[in-house]
This record gives structure tokens, C-alpha cells and sequence, in this order.
């Protein structure tokens, strides 16, 4: 069964092939993705691995965590669920009270 790894500290150059080629030094590698900025494109600074077994993954983790790569230390751990997040709010559709718009009662004429 295939095991996700979180990859941190990766360098905004470091690319997907980069990242398969390093780890595939400690086993079969499924899939390597840099997470990119939706707006951007530029990478984010970390990304997953997901390697073959539990026993290639925890040797990745031994040999890559705290490891150089394209001149950043890398942090390599299990990846972890993703956790439900609340819904965004949507600062575009005005509402939301910090005092904008309304005047809030005063006139020029009362200065």
C-alpha cells in the first residue's frame, strides 16, 4: 500500500522530477507534486510524495528528513489527513462590519 510523505522546505526551483529523482534513492516513487500557487504559479515550498510501500517511505523519511536539497533543508514526514476546514469568506460581496459604508449617523454639518 502506497504511503504519502509531506515534503517541506523545498526550494521555489526544486520541480516535480526533482523531487521524484531524489526520493526514488529510497524506493518505488508513485507520485511527486509541488504545490503551486492557484494565483501565481509559483510553488509554494513544499509538496507530497507518495511512495510504495510503508518500509520505502520510512526510508525516504531516514535518509531525506533535515537532507539539502537545491540549497534548502528539507522536512520529510507522514502525511497527514486533511482536516475540514469552515468555509472562506467571500470579502468581495461587501457585508461583514468593520465600520465600512453607512456613515454611521454622522454629517458633515454636526463637525
Amino acid at each position: 500500500m502506497a504511503k504519502k510523505l509531506y515534503v517541506g522546505g523545498l526550494s521555489y526551483s526544486t520541480t516535480e522530477d526533482t523531487l521524484k529523482e531524489t526520493f526514488s534513492q529510497a524506493g518505488t516513487v508513485e507520485t511527486a507534486t509541488v504545490i503551486n500557487d492557484k494565483l501565481s504559479g509559483r510553488s509554494k515550498g513544499f509538496g507530497f510524495v507518495e511512495m510504495s510501500t510503508d518500509e520505502e517511505a520510512q526510508k525516504a523519511i531516514d535518509m531525506l528528513n533535515g537532507k539539502e536539497l537545491d540549497g534548502r533543508t528539507l522536512t520529510v514526514n507522514e502525511a497527514r489527513p486533511m482536516a475540514d476546514r469552515p468555509p472562506r469568506r467571500d470579502f468581495n460581496r461587501g457585508g461583514g462590519g468593520r465600520g465600512f459604508g453607512g456613515g454611521g449617523g454622522r454629517r458633515r454639518d454636526n463637525w
